[in-house]
């Protein structure tokens, strides 16, 4: 990029993304959890092609499993915890630290709770920090809108998939936004799209 960019978009190298306790016993319980875990598994894969920094959290693991299935191959990383917010996770932190994160991408669940928590204890620490909305879910409808309303007005970013993983590519004409394309492509229920976004 040879013009300044806005410190309010993510940078592939400063960020982090993180998933949230999406773990078997939890998971049924939510709504749309298919749409959840498809809309989480394009942001680790985008991840992975653009080099970002990935981990899991597991609340509880013993007694509500582990992350699910669909995304722990793409999750090698996880962190146990019993507290509700992902800050009691310090290898976590330590990691960030190292590699100067100073930008958090959270998706997962529960929206009001783990996610809430989490959030507002990195924004104390002075993480940037985006909420990824159709990437984080609770069991009522009314209780995901309430933490996101009180997110954003906590200082948190509310932002989509498709806005994160098109912040990390940056450019079209870089190698990698083949991939990224055709991730934003397979949207949970979307017929494929007939243009291309360059």
């Amino acid at each position: 990029m040879n013009f300044p960019r806005s410190p309010e978009l993510l940078s592939a190298g400063a960020s982090a993304l993180v998933v949230i306790d999406v773990q078997e016993r939890l998971l049924p319980a939510m709504r749309d959890g298919e749409g959840l875990v498809a809309n989480i598994r394009r942001l680790l894969e985008g991840a992975a092609v653009l080099g970002v920094s990935t981990s899991a959290t597991e609340q509880n693991p013993a007694k509500l499993g582990p992350t699910v299935s669909p995304l722990m191959e793409l999750s090698p990383v996880r962190h146990a915890k019993m507290a509700f917010s992902a800050a009691e996770c310090s290898e976590l932190l330590a990691a960030w630290n190292a590699a100067e994160i100073r930008q958090v991408v959270l998706c997962g669940i529960e929206a009001h709770v783990c996610v809430l928590q989490s959030t507002l204890d990195f924004l104390a620490m002075g993480y940037e920090v985006h909420i990824v909305c159709d990437a984080v879910s609770s069991r009522n409808q009314h209780d995901h809108d309430v933490a996101l309303a009180r997110l954003a007005s906590s200082g948190a970013t509310i932002t989509t998939t498709e806005a994160v993983l098109f912040e990390w590519c940056a450019t079209a004409d870089r190698p990698e936004f083949k991939a990224i394309s055709a991730l934003v492509k397979t949207r949970e229920g979307d017929a494929p799209r007939s243009q291309s976004r360059n």
